[in-house]
Parts: C-alpha cells; sequence; structure tokens
C-alpha cells in the first residue's frame, strides 16, 4: 500500500497543513520557526508580484496548502497529487470549507481538529486533481509558476519529471523546488538520485544534478533554506530543513 493512502499520513499531512501552530507544537520551546512550511514555500519562495493574476501549479501539493497560498495572488492554480486521499482532502476543503482529522497524541490516544479553508482565499480559483508528476496530462497548458515542494526525492524517475517542466512554463516563469533531499531506494531507484553520492571522485549534491537537468532552460536565481515541522506524536517530531532553488524559465 502506497503509505501516502493511509489515515496516519493523512492525518500527519492535514496537522502539517493546516493546524494551528499551538495545536503542531503543545509543549514550550521547540523550532518555531519550522511552522508554516506550505505557507513559506509560496511566500519566501515564489516572487508573487510578477506571479499576480498568473497560472500556478502545485505539483505534489499533498492536501492543498500552498496551493490555497498561490490562489492569494494568482488568478488560476491546479493542485496535481499521486495521492488520491490527500487530493480529495484538498478538494473537500475547497468546496465544503473544512474536513475534520484526528492528531494523535501517545498510543491509541488523538484529539480531533479541523482543517478549514484560510481565510480570505477564493476557492473558485483552485483545482485539485489525482495525478501522476511524471505523466500528466497534456493539455495543463502553460504556467507562470510551478512549485515543486517535497517531491522530487519521492519519485521514481526525477528527471522524467523535470525534463517536462521547460513546456509547463512560459518564457519568465518561475519554478520553485523545496526538498530535504532524503533520497531512499524504496522511493527512487539508486540510479535515479539527483544527488547524495560520488562520480568519479567527486561529491554530487542534488542541487548540482538540478543544475544539470535544468541548466538547458533554466537559469537559477537563489537557494533558501527552509525548516519544517512534521509532528507524529505529542513528544516527537520529524524536524528537517529543505533547500528552496528558485529558478527562471530561459
Amino acid at each position: 500500500m502506497n503509505p501516502y493512502e493511509s489515515d496516519r499520513l493523512l492525518n500527519e499531512y492535514l496537522l502539517f497543513h493546516f493546524g494551528a501552530d499551538s495545536e503542531v507544537l503543545t509543549h514550550g520551546g521547540g523550532p518555531r520557526e519550522a511552522l508554516g512550511y506550505p505557507e513559506r514555500c509560496v511566500s519566501e519562495g515564489v516572487d508573487l508580484g510578477k506571479a499576480f493574476g498568473g497560472r500556478a501549479l502545485d505539483l505534489g501539493c499533498a492536501v492543498g496548502r500552498s496551493s490555497f497560498e498561490l490562489a492569494r495572488h494568482c488568478g488560476e492554480v491546479i493542485g496535481i497529487d499521486y495521492s488520491h486521499r490527500f487530493v480529495e482532502a484538498a478538494e473537500r476543503i475547497r468546496s465544503q470549507g473544512q474536513v475534520s482529522y484526528w492528531r494523535r497524541d501517545e498510543g491509541d490516544l488523538q484529539t480531533p481538529l479541523v482543517a478549514r479553508l484560510p481565510e480570505g482565499v477564493l476557492p473558485d480559483r483552485i483545482r485539485f486533481e489525482q495525478g501522476d508528476a511524471m505523466n500528466l496530462r497534456s493539455d495543463l497548458g502553460v504556467f507562470d509558476v510551478v512549485l515543486m515542494a517535497n517531491l522530487i526525492d519521492r519519485l521514481v524517475d526525477p528527471r522524467k519529471c523535470l525534463s517536462a517542466l521547460f513546456d509547463l512554463l512560459r518564457p519568465g516563469g518561475q519554478l520553485v523546488i523545496t526538498s530535504p533531499y532524503t533520497w531512499m531506494e524504496e522511493y527512487t531507484p539508486r540510479q535515479s538520485w539527483l544527488g547524495g553520492f560520488e562520480r568519479e571522485g567527486e561529491k554530487c549534491s542534488t542541487l548540482d544534478g538540478l543544475k544539470e537537468v535544468l541548466g538547458g532552460g533554466f537559469e537559477i536565481v537563489r537557494t533558501i533554506d527552509l525548516p519544517f515541522l512534521i509532528r507524529e506524536h505529542a513528544r516527537k517530531y520529524q524536524w528537517s530543513v529543505a533547500e528552496g532553488s528558485i529558478w527562471i524559465r530561459r
């Protein structure tokens, strides 16, 4: 079974995307700068002035928070994810305004919570659909912004996905890729990793691999660090630091 279709990950991601700070961090202290990651992928990664009124694609949208944030500035947003359950939850928030879920606290102890449509977002600007980032439908059109948050290290063939981006973006369009680069053979065969290995005695990072794949059609503008926090239960969290790379389509 795809773990991203499980109850556990659906609930964790709804909390990750929509939980209030006090719902995520229920103890004093903690890395509060790592909260609100889906919003920060947009606010810190996208030049929102250039994106205003345009079309945006949130590829690997999970349960949709970044799609909603993009819709504050873009006239049309398409969110695509491989997980049927993630897309169903995002669509329920879009169309019904909320979805109920459970936060795991300890063992079998849970707290009921509600993920709500962010205030001020116009839901008619957004469309969610299930899809494969490596085999996107051919009639998506072109976009002014493509966001790929925490996606590339969960693809069987990330190069295939990246090679399609040139045709999805207008000249001057923005591509934002964020990832902690957690390469695992259960998701991506080692020969398809973009980085995290040595080649001819030289260390190859994922950013090096991205430059190799995208360099012919994109210019890298900058990189940023984006910490994020995923709560598993009340006393266990995943603290990670994604690298965000921002590119402009030539």
